[in-house]
Parts: structure tokens; sequence; C-alpha cells
């Protein structure tokens, strides 16, 4: 067994989580910006006005981007649970 095996392991599941994580962030940043913009061309100071907008772009980014984030942390849990014996005999 490698010296830096958790290690790797923690930087493989840091990963994947921010790979499935990014569609939803990378939404709700958009639509923040979008609506701020709204904001400020308007001049409405409502503070509440950006939740409902984000809550539904993130759904929305949940539900088009649900099939590749299953298959994605299935094949992670996957490669874990094949490596396991590898791991336990140290080859």
């Amino acid at each position: 067994m490698e010296n830096n095996f958790v290690g790797d392991v923690l930087k493989q599941a840091i990963k994947v989580a921010l790979l499935i994580s990014s569609p939803m962030l990378i939404g709700a940043l958009l639509m923040g910006i979008l609506v701020s913009l709204f904001q400020a061309v308007t001049q409405i100071n409502e503070q509440t006005l950006s939740f409902i907008p984000k809550i539904v772009v993130i759904v929305g980014a949940m539900v088009i981007c649900a099939p590749w984030m299953s298959d994605t942390i299935t094949n992670f849990t996957t490669e874990l649970i094949v490596n396991i014996p590898k791991w336990v005999s140290g080859k």
C-alpha cells in the first residue's frame, strides 16, 4: 500500500464532489449576477428577490444533470469497491 493512499482517495473524492456540485453552483452564480444587474437597472433594493430564481435554477440544473451526476457517483463508488482487494493485499 502506498504512503499517500488516503490522500489520493480524498483527492479523488473532493474532485468528484466539486465536479458534481459545479452545475448548481455555476447556475446560481449566473442567476445571482442577472438578478443583481436587474436590481441595479431598476433600482429595486429587495434582498429577497434573488432567492426564488436561484432555487428554480438550482432545481433545474439538478433535474437536467441528474443522469450524469448519478453516473459519476456510481463510477467513483464502483472504482472504490473494486479496488478494495488490491489495497488490502498491498499490491
